[in-house]
């Protein structure tokens, strides 16, 4: 070996040991930074044999229990989003014992035609049951105006998702141009590349993507469902909000928009289409489905409600075609309507006095003209039997089972509990597995001690480096020495 190619070797040391202490360095700076992956140098032997070269920067990520994360992360939103939703249901309803929850007026509707029958001469008797039904009803109207107002949220945030969703994928586009740039010219990526794998995380919780590899470090974005969505080019997703969602507005009626990638419809939902999983998904399960059943459900105890105050021969004052008690907003409720119908369901006018109604029809009839026998507490009681009379809801998901009407309102306040309590343990699991599958990834990033060891052995080898330069240095003066 020539004195020279010594010199050389020790050179391209040193530069290698500098290029690993800044490496180290930064490491231990990022140690707490979110998204930041361990960097190493990548040494390889120069091909004259003599010294060492820097290839480049690599970063250590483990590519299966990423994708592995992405997913668990895509269903802890999912299933966040749907338990959200059941929570706020569980709080529009109420519970038995809340006040002002349906049971609640139902009860006070019951007690009011009890102690009306007792004394039915009583005109604040007889008021007090006018407004205890109009609060039960009020009730129900109340409730379907939440629901309404939670699908008009879920499409609002639906609106707000898509945008999100494409501006996230047009900022991947962009930083695959900026990495396969850099990477064609020399220049080091990893920076670039952590800040897209932060991008492409955050669009893994609004749908379960895979990252498929491609040339000069870019990067494909495909759904679990096979829908390309950025493949050199972005995909564009588009979706047409709603100011107000209304019970009878569905995809299906074509009331309500759909999600379009390039220009064709795709079905989504939790378990369909190429779109399934994720928030979007859920937040499209929350407005076509899950919203949907819940108002399902309270359309039929609003139907039942007023079928049994409709029923012929309970206030023979009635003619064919007459509105009993609760009406369908003032008139005779056809059963071919009932979607939205716990909305529209109203006190009759002729006994509600805040209308210019009079409360002794509760007691001789709806459909009379004028005062009867005020001692007569036969309507009154029939009433309050109605109520107790087994029946069968026209729909709904205990349409088969004959019930008391307050037998059917529990019924549903269960089905509604244990909705919430299954969205909670679903949430519950998929917390846990995203969690675990994140510790997992932090061991993979700066472990401060190994770099630390890592920078003490660089530390000797550019120090035998530089004292092999000290050393070539001395011979190099002794020789000039020798030639004096």
């Amino acid at each position: 070996m020539t004195i020279s190619g010594a010199l050389s070797n020790a050179l391209s040391g040193l530069t290698a040991t500098s290029r690993l202490a800044d490496i180290v360095s930064s490491n231990l700076a990022n140690v707490l930074t979110d998204g930041y992956a361990l960097r190493d140098v990548t040494l390889v032997a120069r091909s004259d044999g003599g010294g060492v070269s820097v290839q480049g920067v690599t970063r250590q990520v483990d590519a299966g229990l990423l994708a592995d994360r992405r997913l668990a992360e895509s269903g802890r939103a999912a299933a966040e989003t749907r338990a959200g939703f059941a929570a706020s249901l569980q709080r529009v309803i109420g519970s038995p014992e809340t006040s002002g929850s349906l049971s609640a007026r139902l009860a006070t509707f019951e007690a009011s035609l009890i102690t009306a029958a007792a004394r039915p001469e009583e005109p604040n008797r007889l008021q007090a049951v006018a407004f205890a039904a109009s609060d039960l009803a009020e009730g129900l109207n109340g409730i379907s105006a939440q629901i309404s107002k939670l699908r008009t949220q879920a499409d609002g945030d639906i609106a707000r998702t898509v945008e999100s969703l494409n501006r996230g994928l047009v900022n991947v586009g962009a930083l695959n141009k900026q990495i396969t740039a850099a990477q064609i010219n020399g220049r080091e990526s990893a920076a670039l590349e952590d800040q897209r794998q932060k991008v492409i995380d955050g669009l893994s919780a609004l749908l379960p993507l895979r990252e498929v590899p491609r040339a000069n470090g870019a990067v494909a974005l495909v759904t679990t469902g096979g829908a390309m969505l950025l493949d050199g080019r972005a995909s564009r997703i588009e979706f047409t909000t709603s100011a107000v969602v209304a019970p009878h507005m569905t995809t299906a009626n074509g009331l309500l928009s759909g999600l379009n990638i390039n220009g064709q419809t795709i079905s989504i939902g939790e378990d369909k289409g190429p779109l399934s999983g994720g928030q979007l998904a859920a937040l499209f399960d929350i407005r076509d489905d899950l919203a949907i059943e819940a108002q399902s459900n309270f359309d039929a105890l609003a139907r039942d409600l007023i079928e049994r105050f409709q029923l012929p021969g309970l206030d023979p004052s009635l003619g064919v075609g007459d509105p009993g008690l609760f009406t369908d907003s003032g008139t005779f409720f056809d059963p071919t309507n009932e979607i939205g119908i716990s909305g529209r369901i109203a006190l009759n006018t002729a006994v509600d006095p805040d209308r210019g109604g009079a409360p002794y029809r509760l007691r001789d009839g709806l459909g009379a003209v004028g005062p009867g026998a005020v001692g007569n507490a036969g309507l009154l009681l029939a009433m309050s039997d109605i109520l107790k009379t087994p029946r069968s809801l026209g729909t709904g998901p205990s349409s088969g089972t004959a019930r008391a009407f307050s037998g059917h309102i529990a019924s549903v306040l269960s089905i509604t509990a244990q909705t919430q309590l299954a969205e909670d343990q679903r949430l519950g699991f998929q917390s846990s597995r995203a969690q675990e599958l994140r510790s997992l990834e932090l061991t993979n990033g700066v472990d401060s001690d190994a770099e630390l060891q890592r920078l003490l052995v660089i530390e000797q080898a550019f120090g035998a480096n530089a004292r092999m330069i000290q050393t070539i240095d001395d011979m190099m003066q002794t020789l000039l020495r020798i030639g004096q």
